[in-house]
């Protein structure tokens, strides 16, 4: 009997189309909107029927309701993640030795990010000779301009929580929502219905975020060919120097910073454990992505570094989490970059107010796309600086994003190894040896719990359920991420 064979069928034969991926758009977009503002630049003077109906008609309106978008998400999503990051933050399995000292490391080296990036930032003046005054006139708000730092130190305590708000006063906001949040963390299951209210709007808010960042691509296209058409080239140079910046501050808070802490922690060789790092390192940069590299780092710590995967299995989680130091030199460069385009001077009051917002959002920046252009609107908001730098910033993001992503990582890794040396769980003798070679990928399993807390944690008081005080996780309540099906 002969062999019958199967005709494939028309759709098996059809080849599956393959879609730009949303940062492939962004890029693109911001490469189109360069090119057709530099083109309509000497084509379109000002005041013609063209540039009325074209640039000051079309492109501006949908540029501002893009960024009228991003702004409506900044108050609930800012409110709403914090009070989840500061819940969780709350569970008594981090009340320990290692949770505190863990937190406090990722917070500081966020600090420093920020503060570094800063003067890097002030001293090299990337947005000097960037007129943007031309395109959008705009002044900080008075309220920042005219505080001392005594008064802004004063005025974080907010006096009228739904007023802050109502007027988009960022400072206030987060400190009222890392009180909520360490509140519902320590009370537990006992406020278990708004703990699950604030979850689940956190997961609306990440869904709203997906809904945007999909029109992303046309705001950004409208509102980069406006600049360009009333720049020309003068605006190519600045956001070179500008990723430039960026980079630099992302050199020296390796180099410097995390090989500081590293010496001063653990006595250990920095440059070593860049070799035995620095395969991690690049497969952050080509992905991007915190979250996929937790397996890596977590296996190359182990395995070459000498950490106990007791602690890297709460530290590194955790990092890839609130520790986004990478994310606060991107933010404190572009918050200098913005005013000097805006011909802004930002006081020492305001400098603080950016070092403080960034470092405080960082406890409920969500791991996933596009939350922290939203997050960097936040800090843009906090002391007047106009949502328009924020377009600017977010179709070269990409560029950026790699570079962060690999010293963010790097970060979890010293301070891991730190807390590590610190409770006696660090085998120097695997550090020594000369095996820098990189962990074989098919030994990399899901980062799993700690199998015992109890060496290094706390417990808390039972609450009246008869629960040990852990915040009610609700791991039945599936977070969108954007752009997945």
């Amino acid at each position: 009997m002969a062999d019958i064979t199967t005709l494939p069928s028309e759709e098996e034969e059809k080849p599956k189309r393959k879609h730009l991926n949303l940062t492939t758009l962004i890029l693109l977009s911001l490469a189109a909107g360069i090119v057709v503002g530099l083109i309509c630049n000497p084509l379109i003077p000002d005041g013609s029927p063209a540039d009325a109906i074209f640039i000051e008609g079309i492109c501006y309106v949908i540029g501002q309701m893009f960024i009228h978008l991003m702004q409506m998400l900044v108050v609930p999503l800012v409110f709403c993640s914090i009070v989840c990051g500061a819940a969780s933050m709350s569970d008594p399995k981090m009340l320990g030795k290692v949770g505190v000292g863990t937190i406090v490391m990722y917070l500081l080296t966020t600090a420093l990010a920020v503060i570094i990036s800063i003067f890097l930032a002030q001293a090299l003046q990337p947005g000097v000779g960037l007129d943007m005054n031309s395109i959008v006139r705009i002044e900080p708000k008075t309220t920042t301009t005219s505080q001392t730092v005594p008064d802004m130190l004063i005025n974080i305590i907010p006096t009228n929580v739904f007023k802050s708000m109502a007027s988009g006063d960022m400072l206030p906001i987060i400190f009222f929502a890392l009180i909520l949040g360490f509140m519902l963390g320590s009370l537990g299951r006992k406020v278990a219905t708004v703990n699950r209210f604030f979850t689940q709007f956190n997961a609306i808010m990440m869904r709203m975020i997906g809904l945007v960042l999909k029109v992303a691509p046309i705001g950004i296209f409208c509102l980069i060919t406006r600049t360009f058409c009333n720049l020309g080239f003068s605006g190519v140079l600045p956001m070179v120097s500008f990723i430039g910046v960026v980079y630099l501050g992302l050199l020296i808070q390796l180099l410097v910073v995390y090989m500081l802490i590293l010496v001063i922690g653990t006595r250990l060789n920095p440059f070593h454990f860049l070799r035995k790092f620095l395969p991690v390192m690049i497969f952050a940069f080509s992905t991007s992505s915190s979250n996929a590299t937790i397996p890596l780092n977590m296996e190359t710590l182990e395995k070459k570094i000498g950490v106990n995967r007791q602690v890297s299995s709460f530290t590194i989680p955790l990092g890839a989490t609130i520790n986004m130091d990478g994310t606060a030199i991107m933010q404190g460069a572009a918050v200098i970059f913005i005013a000097q385009a805006f011909g802004i001077d930002l006081t020492p009051a305001m400098l603080a107010t950016v070092v403080l917002t960034a470092v405080t959002a960082s406890i409920g920046t969500a791991g996933v796309p596009g939350v922290g252009t939203i997050m960097l609107a936040m800090v843009f908001d906090s002391i007047g600086l106009p949502a328009e730098g924020v377009a600017m910033i977010m179709g070269i993001d990409r560029i950026l994003d790699m570079g962060r992503t690999a010293i963010n990582i790097t970060g979890d890794a010293v301070v891991t190894t730190v807390m590590a040396n610190a409770v006696g769980m660090l085998d120097k003798s695997v550090f020594k040896n000369n095996d820098v070679a990189a962990v074989d990928m098919n030994d990399l399993s899901e980062p799993a719990d700690p199998t015992d807390y109890d060496e290094f944690t706390e417990h808390g008081d039972p609450t009246e359920v008869g629960e040990t005080g852990d915040p009610d996780k609700f791991k039945d309540i599936d977070v969108p991420e954007p752009g997945r099906k």
